[in-house]
């Protein structure tokens, strides 16, 4: 029997769903007597240290924590939870945590991309069971703006490169944290939460984890989730956002099968996109709930969600806050929330009051789960003019004349599915985004959404330039050397891609097959 710390942030769906996979029964602790009674103990935490920490503190798990962690009894803290085992973090001014190890929690300090977000190595300094039939040179899932700084070097057991060397496990004893998650990390990550389920497994020294680490592009699919005709959910694709051929919506296929198709392809992340607005339906009968659950149980890398991610009043009165649509998505199993035509809002507020009010939907999601869960999903189309000072937005010379062979154009921000244009740029509405605490942007483009043409380069350059967040490019991905081209003219962290992938046109192995060697990828082809 394992037994689970879920203090009710955060998607702990997926470590329950990985636990139960490999064999194992679960025990939520609920009271402090189920920590102090627990023979193994898995603590995975998301969101703020400041505000798990006074979670804890209000649940009575403080002292019944530290008192399991000086027993010698097996203790797995993931990201957060390995955060709480040290003295204090400075992402709360100095909030005080449980003092096992001794050292501090501190924030990057990075000309990179903060948060630290894909699949990234490990460099093993110590031996330890958790390791048992890995070679050392997998690739883990990482989602943090935070890490651990010890002050005694034998608590290390592996760094991670990210601008410097960062330690990203920690083990004392059968104390053991790590900063990546093995529950989201595919093959490799259910290997180590095997072992350390197996009691039996001795401590081994894997050997291939000398040198740098190197963090991955992500290869993303992207399924676009409606109800048809006949109110069935069903995966669909658009040209330029028009998903209805010969009168009826187009079918791909069903969304969890899909989702499940491409995590065993080899899909980096998934994400799913709502394009059906269920406003009438109670919240817990939200039909993408259901798809959530049954996808986490069969699906081991980060799964987002975006689509009603909004305030709403159902059939029968109720109102639900964004926050409370949020938290039952990260409860289901969503790894992140993706926010559209809400964010538009919400930048032209900010805009027009000059401050922020700490009440937007992306301030309040960034507070409770951290900016790393907040991805903010843009649909520009390009508006073409003369002149630089034509317009009051952010304007750029493109390579690609308009219809009168205008050089300039700006990238006008849409609402309502592309079919409404805002007086708000693309680059603007990012970087308001960006300082109200969204941790990520997903850049579209209706120009390119279906075209099979290529990303829009200057797009995603323009944006990625203007912002300190990790940047997924999207639309208009028709062939392998479209990724490269991407990943090699841009400093995008990710691309996107759904129709190639949904029809077979250009599977997802052959992309990463074609990058290797030339980008930084992740291969996993084995099992543990």
């Amino acid at each position: 029997m394992i037994t689970l710390l879920d203090y009710g942030a955060g998607n702990v769906r997926s470590v329950i769903n990985a636990i139960e996979r490999l064999g194992e029964r679960i025990k939520i602790a609920e009271r402090a007597d189920d920590i102090l009674s627990a023979e193994k103990l898995v603590f995975p935490g998301v969101g703020a240290f400041g505000s798990m920490m006074q979670i804890l503190q209000t649940r009575g798990f403080i002292e019944p924590l530290k008192s399991y962690l000086v027993s010698g009894r097996p203790f797995l803290g993931i990201c957060l939870g390995m955060h709480a085992l040290f003295e204090f973090g400075e992402e709360s001014s100095g909030t005080q945590g449980l003092g096992i190890f001794k050292g501090r929690v501190q924030r990057f300090k990075t000309a990179l991309a903060v948060p630290h977000i894909g699949w990234n190595g490990i460099r093993v300094r110590q031996p330890s069971p958790i390791f048992n039939g890995l070679r050392g040179d997998e690739k883990f899932y990482f989602v943090h703006s935070y890490h651990v700084v010890p002050a005694e070097q034998d608590v290390i057991l592996t760094t991670t490169d990210y601008g410097y060397e960062f330690v990203s496990a920690v083990q004392r004893g059968n104390v053991i944290g790590t900063q990546y998650h093995p529950e989201k990390s595919g093959a490799a990550g259910l290997c180590l939460l095997k072992n350390f389920l197996d009691s039996d497994v001795p401590p081994v020294q894997v050997s291939r984890s000398a040198g740098p680490t190197r963090l991955a592009k992500r290869i993303i699919a992207c399924l676009d989730v409606r109800a048809d005709d006949h109110n069935d959910l069903v995966v669909t694709k658009g040209d330029q956002y028009d998903v209805r051929d010969q009168g009826g919506v187009r079918n791909l296929g069903n969304p969890v099968e899909l989702a499940q198709r491409y995590y065993e392809e080899g899909a980096d992340e998934i994400t799913f996109l709502n394009i059906t607005g269920f406003r009438d339906f109670p919240l817990q009968d939200m039909p993408m709930l259901d798809v959530l659950k049954q996808t986490s149980q069969r699906v081991f890398v980060p799964l987002t969600i975006g689509g009603g991610i909004r305030d709403f009043t159902d059939a029968n009165a109720r109102r639900y806050s964004a926050l409370e649509v949020a938290s039952k998505y990260f409860r289901s199993g969503a790894d992140k929330v993706s926010i559209g035509s809400d964010a538009v809002d919400i930048a032209e507020a900010y805009l027009s009051s000059g401050r922020a009010t700490g009440r937007s939907t992306i301030e309040q999601i960034s507070y409770v789960y951290g900016s790393q869960a907040v991805v903010i999903s843009i649909d520009p189309r390009r508006v073409y003019v003369a002149s630089p000072h034509a317009v009051p937005h952010r304007v750029l010379r493109t390579d690609v004349p308009g219809p009168n062979g205008e050089p300039y154009c700006w990238y006008q921000c849409t609402v309502k599915g592309g079919r409404e244009g805002r007086p708000l740029d693309a680059i603007t509405l990012a970087q308001v985004c960006e300082k109200l605490g969204a941790g990520e942007i997903l850049l579209n483009c209706i120009d390119r959404d279906g075209t099979n043409s290529g990303f829009d380069l200057e797009l995603i350059r323009a944006v990625k330039e203007a912002v300190t967040i990790p940047v997924i490019a999207s639309s208009g991905a028709g062939r392998v050397e479209h990724f490269y081209e991407v990943f090699s003219q841009t400093n995008a962290e990710a691309a996107l891609a759904a129709g190639i992938f949904h029809r077979h046109e250009v599977p997802i192995q052959a992309v990463k097959r074609y990058l290797e060697g030339k980008v930084e990828v992740r291969l996993e082809t084995w099992v543990c």
